[in-house]
Order: C-alpha cells, then structure tokens, then sequence
C-alpha cells in the first residue's frame, strides 16, 4: 500500500504519541528495522540503537506544528529533555506506513551550558 500525505503524518504523529506516553514497543511499530536517525549530538543507524536510546532519555515532545508533503513530515516542537526544554524541528520521511529516516535540529547551547554545570 502507498504511502500518502495524509498516512505520511499519521504514522508520525502516532509515533509521537507512543514515545510520549513511554509506549516504546507501539512506538517501534511505526519504525522501519533500518531507521536512520540523524541529531545534531550524534546519529543512529538501526530501530534497535534509536529505540534505546528513547527508552533511557524518555523525552517529552510538545507538539506546535506539524507540515506534511508527500511523505515528508516536518515537525516543530519543545522536547523536554530532562528538565530543559530545547525548541527543535524534526524531518521525518515515511515509507510503506514506516518512519525510515529522522533528522532533528536544534540549538544544542541550553543543553551543553546544563551538562558544564553553568
């Protein structure tokens, strides 16, 4: 079955939502087995590496805005990562009802000022 615009952000946002009621295996779902995942403090190369991750930081996202074109989600968000709160845009790419691709960007400042104890 195709992937069209409207499944596109459907798929994303029911990610989204998984992720922030902590539902990782409903989340994982949504997730190819390839994911490629792409931030700005690093990337990950497989559901298995991301999906691990997500599980020990258990981020918060705050949704604001969400664009979808073809299947091509962009979304802009406050996650809370911890007790700061960073204002961040995700690009997500859907392929056969499955998230292949995230690429997230952010102003990582806030977070490095918390982690040298400023």
């Amino acid at each position: 079955m195709m992937t069209t615009t409207a499944s596109a952000k459907y798929t994303v946002m029911s990610f989204l939502k998984c992720l922030n009621e902590e539902e990782f295996d409903d989340a994982r779902k949504y997730a190819d087995e390839d994911l490629k995942f792409e931030g700005v403090m690093g990337s990950r190369y497989s559901a298995d590496a991301y999906f691990s991750d997500m599980k020990k930081m258990k981020f918060k996202y705050h949704l604001i805005k969400t664009f979808a074109d073809g299947t091509d989600v962009c979304v802009l968000y406050d996650i809370d990562m911890g007790g700061i709160t960073v204002f961040c845009c995700g690009w997500y790419q859907v392929e056969h009802h499955k998230i292949t691709y995230i690429k997230v960007v952010f102003d990582p400042r806030p977070l490095l000022h918390h982690q040298n104890g400023n």
